[in-house]
Formats: C-alpha cells, structure tokens, sequence
C-alpha cells in the first residue's frame, strides 16, 4: 500500500516509488519473522486515515532504516518526538525484545490514535507516551533525567516541528549514552517549506530550524554529524544522522 506525498522537487516520483515498493517487498515483507508484521501496518495506517490525520509518517523503508539503526544499537531505550500515529514507533519498538519507546506527541487526539495503535499491535507495555508541547515535555523529561529517573537513551528520532529541532537535538544528546544514535528527520527539505538552500525559502521558520540544527551539530563536540539526502515513495528529502562521542 503506497503511502505518498508528490511535490515538484523531485521529478522521478514514479521510478522511486517503484523502487521503494520492490524494496519493501524483498527486504521486510519476504524477511522471516519480520515486525511489525505488513497487515498491522496497514491497519495502522488505516487507522490513520480514518482519524483525518495528516499523510506525514515515515515511509516503509524508513521505518524499516530507523529499526536497523537501533539494532545496530542494541536499543534498550529509544526517544522519540512526534509519535502521529505511531507508525514509526512500532518499527522501532520491535528491534529487539527489550526494546522500549519513549514518544512525545502535542496533539492529545493524535496520542489517542497510537494508544489504540499500540495496544492493537500488542506493545503498548513497552510504549510511552508523554503528551505536551515538545520543548516542554523534553525539559521535564531532561530534569526527570538528572534525578535518575530516565535511563540513558541509545537511539532518538526527531520527527517534530522543525522550529524546535535544536531544542529536541541538545536535550537528547544530554541523555544519551556515548554510542548513541541521534536522527532528524525532514532536514533536506525544511519540513515541507521548500529545500534548505533555496534562497527563496531562507526565512521560512521550518527551514531556518533545520538550517540551524545542522550547523550546530555539524560543531558540536559532543557528536559526529553526517547528512543523507533521500528519495522515495515520499519523494525528496534527507536525514541528519549523528552519533553521540
């Protein structure tokens, strides 16, 4: 089932597209044991669709990358900002047995839709949502830290307003264990503004915070910063992907 969102950025939508669902096919639904299992997925994206909400969630292949980058990190605890409606949550739930999520969400009727989402999936134990303004939750959720009360994380995915980015990137890397991984999503296009370098799109608030979390990571001491342009069924777009030093 193809989930897309066309823009002009990228004129070869079809081509990607068919090379996304080729790889969704072999690399996820022919896997052994692969999880989530396809007909959850689609019931989650259905459940989506049927709550109005918006056509914004990362794509298969995607979510299936951000699964293999917490294997990779042998997660324990993984962030998340931005949980919709949980589709990216439940491929990185499943890396391993022991995996638990975190996801912060603003919108109380989006957390509603993943609740029931989880539960249908049969994770919501491991699951936990934190509804509020990102920056406020993530400041909260930073002292709780402190106070010992928040385990180390191994992987974050920012997936939330892009005005906020730095704001989500800084506090995760404060709790997260050397090793760590750290990944914002949207970079390469400003969220859906128009793409980074574009002069015309140089004072858009989403590109100006995308703009902003990758020159500060990319000085950062505290991490190793890469930035991956992407195409897809989801058509243009890239990753700022870091690990924590």
């Amino acid at each position: 089932m193809s989930r897309l969102v066309y823009t002009e950025i990228w004129p070869n939508t079809a081509l990607t597209t068919e090379v996304d669902d080729y790889a969704f096919q072999h690399v996820h639904k022919s896997s052994p044991g692969a999880q989530p299992p396809v007909d959850i997925l689609d019931k989650v994206y259905a459940n989506q669709v049927a709550a109005g909400m918006p056509n914004i969630a990362v794509s298969e292949n995607q979510g299936k990358f951000l699964q293999v980058q917490c294997r990779i990190a042998n997660a324990k605890h993984v962030l998340e900002f931005g949980t919709l409606a949980g589709y990216s949550t439940l491929y990185m739930v499943h890396a391993t047995p022991q995996t638990k999520v975190t996801t912060i969400e603003v919108n109380p009727d989006f957390a509603q839709v993943a609740r029931a989402n989880f539960e249908l999936a049969q994770v919501a134990d491991r699951i936990t949502i934190l509804e509020g303004r990102g920056v406020d939750v993530v400041a909260k959720l930073l002292e709780d830290f402190h106070a010992g009360k928040v385990e180390p994380f191994d992987v974050t995915f920012i997936d939330a307003d892009k005005i906020s980015n730095w704001i989500y990137f800084d506090h995760a890397v404060q709790m997260s264990r050397s090793g760590a991984i750290v990944i914002v999503d949207n970079i390469a296009r400003g969220g859906d503004s128009g793409p980074i370098v574009w002069p015309s799109m140089q004072q858009e608030p989403s590109v100006i915070g995308c703009r902003e979390v990758i020159e500060k990571a990319g000085a950062d001491p505290r991490v190793s910063a890469s930035l991956l342009q992407t195409v897809g069924g989801k058509n243009y777009d890239g990753m700022l992907i870091c690990v924590k030093l």
